[in-house]
């Protein structure tokens, strides 16, 4: 086992600059677990991946810039240290370089926060809270050093805006030891529960992912909803945290989806490649997120060991 190396917190912001190469307000929600910049698919709900056949041209990768359509992500806490609880504090700023203060509310939030390490050991999926001047705030402790990235994913409240996922790099000093991506698998374990994968990511093409979830052998048919929905899926691609947010095939109360154990996504990867999925669910009133790293092109859900690796994750709200 190598010595981690220590690095100053320049240093740290050197390494999520040019970390690449490594591969891929309140209330905090508990570590749920120890151990996703592709395409942002738009935030209406996904159609079965039936209504998709055929080959379709791949959609920008998303969280890959800073700016994009108008709008800059300032991200105002560049460098936090390890270990220690800091308040990430940052602004979506429109052409002018005002603050924006309006946004539309999807998925029960007006702006959802991804911080991703850039060897996609730790993840976390939160939700900050907006100040009047539309300076976004959450308190965030980081496990580890290293480069990370940060997505802001939201829609303006302006006419004809759109999705966007923006991405700025943080720089996380202390001890810094890379740790290597887990191998794929189509089974992750988290607190007792068991998610199996099947399907996969296929470039340039939309194709279905089912998540079942089972515990204790039996299979769980009452989750519950988190953010309107059954379960929320995310996706970075390994080498540059390409970003890919899908919602399920259906949604609570529609009439026809069911509570579990299955949750189905239709997505499209932007190119092959090894990307990480984060599944988060929710069950007897706690989220939890389910891990897998996966190669687009390749099939899921015929192998039967166990999943290989772990990120830690934590929600806020």
């Amino acid at each position: 086992m190598r010595a981690g190396l220590k690095i100053s917190a320049f240093a740290a912001a050197l390494a999520a600059t040019f970390g690449t190469a490594y591969g891929v307000g309140r209330g905090v929600d508990p570590l749920v677990t120890e151990s996703a910049p592709a395409p942002h698919e738009r935030h209406a709900e996904s159609p079965p991946a039936e209504e998709h056949a055929g080959h379709e041209e791949s959609p920008a990768a998303g969280g890959l810039q800073i700016s994009e359509g108008g709008y800059t992500l300032d991200l105002e806490t560049p460098r936090v240290a390890a270990g220690h609880r800091s308040e990430l504090r940052f602004a979506v700023r429109d052409s002018a370089g005002r603050a924006v203060t309006a946004f539309q509310r999807e998925h029960d939030k007006e702006l959802h926060l991804i911080v991703a390490s850039r060897d996609l050991g730790t993840y976390r999926h939160l939700h900050p809270a907006r100040a009047a001047d539309g300076t976004w705030s959450i308190p965030v402790e980081l496990p580890r050093a290293g480069g990370y990235r940060v997505f802001a994913d939201f829609t303006p409240a302006a006419e004809g805006a759109e999705n966007l996922t923006l991405g700025a790099d943080l720089a996380v000093s202390g001890d810094y030891a890379p740790q290597p991506l887990p191998a794929p698998d189509a089974t992750a374990t988290v607190d007792g529960y068991r998610v199996r994968l099947t399907g996969g990511l296929t470039p340039d093409a939309a194709s279905e992912l089912k998540l079942t979830v089972s515990r204790d052998g039996r299979p769980v048919t009452d989750l519950q909803p988190y953010l309107a929905a059954y379960g929320h899926l995310v996706a970075l691609r390994s080498g540059d945290l390409a970003y890919l947010h899908v919602h399920p095939n259906g949604e609570p109360g529609d009439g026809t989806t069911k509570a579990g154990p299955e949750i189905s996504f239709t997505a499209t990867a932007p190119s092959g490649g090894t990307y990480r999925l984060f599944l988060d669910f929710r069950h007897e009133g706690k989220v939890r997120t389910a891990v897998f790293t996966v190669r687009a092109g390749a099939a899921h859900g015929t192998g039967g060991q166990e999943a290989g690796g772990h990120a830690e994750e934590t929600h806020g709200h």
